[in-house]
């Protein structure tokens, strides 16, 4: 937990596009809580309009991606752009879900801080976050 001078992580963990399965963003969603950090899950079917908005309404500093379905490739980059768009370039965006390896290197080169592929830890992605988030923002 953090202490009474910092502030809670907020974390936005958003489920875009037409992928329906979202167990796996469910189970991230309540590691990030059960850590001390401040969760709004988004729910199903989000545009990277409604991620980045919802991102700025709840002043978020992660924003935290679960794609299965392959859209990867052109939902990050939308979204990228928008958050550069509104000089929100301080939000630590990572993405969870199906993604292959040959594509690590684009999202990250899109500003993406780390891509966590099946089979990563749920305590690789909470120190992760710690590590990269400045709690005294």
């Amino acid at each position: 937990m953090p202490s009474s001078s910092q502030k809670r992580i907020r974390v936005v963990v958003a489920k875009p596009g037409l992928d329906g399965h979202d167990r796996g963003a469910k189970v991230i969603a309540r590691a990030l809580r059960d850590a001390g950090m401040e969760v709004i899950y988004t729910g199903l079917r989000q545009t990277p309009e409604q991620i980045v908005n919802t991102a700025l309404q709840e002043d978020a500093g992660v924003i935290g991606l679960s794609i299965l379905s392959g859209a990867h490739t052109t939902i990050v980059p939308q979204l990228m752009s928008l958050l550069k768009e509104r000089h929100m370039e301080d939000v630590l965006v990572v993405i969870g879900g199906i993604i292959p390896d040959a594509d690590v290197a684009e999202m990250k080169a899109l500003g993406v801080a780390e891509v966590f592929q099946p089979g990563a830890s749920l305590d690789s992605i909470i120190q992760f976050i710690h590590s990269h988030v400045a709690q005294n923002a």
